[in-house]
């Protein structure tokens, strides 16, 4: 996906990534649970994809991947799967939309008088998204940890779950490239302690918070 353009003024973007299996989606709901707003570029894009006109854009240029006005999620990707034109092309066709969708859910941040948003974003560096972030979390946790939570939630084997994870950004140029690392590995309990400190040290404060630092009067 190409860069967003910037967000409204006064929004703060903090973009939130992890390898296949590393629980992105569990810091996702602990930032939620914490007044944070997740633009999750995930369900935008499938989103995206129930609209008809995208489609009919699609089954123009794949035909026989749209049955009945549902969009045939399988035969799309045995379609563009490897085939990086093929890959183009979709993405020429929804992610200007999903960029669309995300900069509106923006805006709508801002006007609450939101100080951040999450972009949560799987490919995130493999985009160059991090250019328009400013703070990246990573999630990361064990491969062989990775590797099990897959298999045990979507019936894939070790050996599919690796091929994926080998077509991605290797998780320890991930760490490299982070703000702040999320390790994974352990309990929720840990996970969330290092959720709050790294929130902490970046400066990101939840709405409710930042609204009442604003209200309480000042000492001195």
């Amino acid at each position: 996906m190409s860069s967003p353009p910037p967000p409204p003024p006064g929004l703060r973007r903090l973009g939130l990534t992890g390898s296949i299996g590393a629980g992105k989606s569990t810091v996702a709901a602990l930032l939620r649970a914490r007044g944070l707003t997740v633009l999750d570029a995930d369900e935008q894009a499938r989103l995206v994809t129930l609209e008809p006109e995208v489609l009919a854009e699609i089954e123009a240029a794949f035909p026989g991947t749209v049955r009945g006005g549902v969009l045939e999620r399988a035969a799309l990707a045995s379609v563009v799967f490897g085939d990086q034109a093929h890959l183009s092309r979709l993405n020429a066709i929804v992610h200007p939309r999903v960029r669309a969708r995300m900069l509106d859910l923006e805006a709508a941040a801002a006007a609450r008088g939101e100080g951040w948003v999450v972009q949560d974003v799987p490919l995130l560096f493999e985009g160059g998204l991090e250019r328009q972030m400013d703070a990246v979390l990573v999630v990361d946790a064990p491969l062989e940890t990775r590797v099990a939570r897959v298999t045990a939630r979507s019936g894939l084997s070790a050996e599919e779950v690796l091929a994926r994870d080998s077509r991605q950004m290797p998780a320890g140029e991930k760490r490299r490239r982070a703000t702040a690392v999320l390790d994974n590995g352990g309990s929720l309990e840990e996970l969330e302690a290092q959720v709050d400190g790294a929130l902490g040290t970046l400066g990101v404060q939840p709405p409710a918070a930042s609204r009442q630092q604003e209200e309480s009067p000042s000492r001195g």
